[in-house]
């Protein structure tokens, strides 16, 4: 059911390369459409980040169609053309059979006509397909009318949709979050009963949902939500008492949201593992964990040795972290520290103007837990007074420690 074609299709700019794809199917004698994100995407004045193409062509016509084809997902339908040096994914009009599992289809029946491909798919707003080449848009669930509306819908029935695949109720959730959309109220009912079949999802796919609604500026809309259905405590229980409201004041790193939930949780560093977040990401969030209580700093020393602690390059991230926490760094202090890293100081033995073989020189020793103690205790005399580290002034303490206590 082909509609009137909106202004924002007429002018929005697809690249040539799916262009090409699109053009060669038609010329062919298939139809082939733009469908799901991107034209919801181009809908919104919005650059789609990638565009899908759905064909009649069964994936071998779409092999015979063009010279490079990579058969990426042929059993389900999907080949991947490439145009232009352009990596370009095409797939089959299909529908599916029973869900089996709360996470694929049992089967798949290719079709040739585009209303029952767009009937299978999770949302209204993202069951629109656009024909480019006759300037077409088929929109049989009026995804329009919602798009307009800003309203996340189930194609048909929510509580079928969700129960086919268990990662649809948390992808309501990000695209009611990224989007700043609410959540059609039969749509958000449906989530709660269906959540055990949310709890079948893998891990990896929650995350990935997961980590795109933390990083939105509408992250506490979307934490809000993933309590009130119950999503949340299904995978990720410590946080259920996280303030969406510090989340979203927290700078909109996926890191810092992340430190943001965890604020009142131990063993941060298990939990971010067990949500299958890459090692430096769960030593990161562990880390901004620990340090989230800012000591009393009074002298720029008491900054260095703070500095120290944390790491420079962890600064930013935790005054965002104290600010969204509204836990009284003071515009002083936040000056005072920033004119501090400004410095660079040295703020470790690396940075020592004398390394472990200058100091057994200095000392006359060889290799032995003393060369450790007193570099610790040069790092120490530098982050109290940066002015000495020099050869010539950290020599001088060499020699002033040993003569107070001989080493040998």
């Amino acid at each position: 059911m082909a509609t009137a074609l909106p202004e924002a299709l007429r002018t929005a700019r697809v690249p040539d390369a799916v262009t090409q794809v699109l053009t060669t199917l038609n010329q062919k004698g298939y139809r082939a459409f733009l469908v799901g994100g991107c034209v919801r995407d181009m809908l919104r004045g919005q650059e789609p980040k990638d565009f899908d193409i759905a064909t009649s062509a069964t994936p071998e016509q779409v092999q015979a169609c063009f010279s490079r084809v990579i058969p990426t997902g042929i059993e389900h339908g999907t080949v991947t053309v490439i145009s232009k040096g352009t990596h370009v994914e095409v797939t089959t009009f299909r529908s599916e059979g029973e869900y089996l599992d709360g996470r694929r289809p049992s089967s798949v029946a290719f079709e040739t006509d585009i209303t029952l491909d767009l009937g299978r798919r999770d949302f209204t707003v993202n069951a629109m397909a656009f024909d480019h080449t006759r300037l077409e848009l088929v929109d049989p669930f009026d995804g329009q009318a919602d798009l307009k509306n800003k309203v996340i819908r189930c194609v048909r029935s929510a509580t079928e949709r969700f129960t086919e695949d268990g990662l649809r109720a948390m992808r309501a959730v990000r695209f009611a979050t990224v989007l700043d959309f609410e959540i059609e109220p039969e749509t958000e009912a449906a989530i709660r009963p269906t959540v055990p079949i949310f709890r079948k999802v893998a891990i990896e796919r929650i995350n990935q949902e997961l980590s795109k609604l933390l990083v939105s500026p509408h992250v506490a809309k979307g934490w809000d939500l993933l309590v009130r259905t119950g999503l949340l405590d299904a995978f990720w229980p410590e946080a259920d008492g996280a303030d969406s409201q510090v989340l979203e004041r927290v700078l909109p790193v996926l890191e810092l949201r992340l430190a943001a939930a965890c604020l009142s949780m131990t063993h941060v560093r298990d939990v971010m593992m067990r949500l299958k977040f890459p090692n430096k990401t769960a030593e990161t969030v562990a880390h901004l964990v620990q340090h989230q209580a800012l000591p009393e700093l009074r002298s720029d020393a008491d900054i260095r040795r703070w500095l120290a602690g944390v790491g420079v390059e962890h600064v930013d991230g935790l005054m965002s972290l104290l600010q969204a926490r509204q836990a009284g760094m003071s515009p002083e202090l936040k000056g005072q520290i920033h004119a501090v890293v400004a410095t660079k100081p040295a703020l470790n033995a690396k940075a020592l103007a004398m390394n472990g073989k200058d100091i057994m020189t200095a000392l006359n020793v060889a290799p032995s837990p003393i060369v450790g103690v007193m570099t610790r205790k040069l790092v120490d005399a530098v982050l109290e007074d940066p002015t000495v580290n020099t050869r010539e002034g950290l020599n001088a303490l060499l020699l002033k420690w040993s003569a107070l206590s001989p080493i040998v």
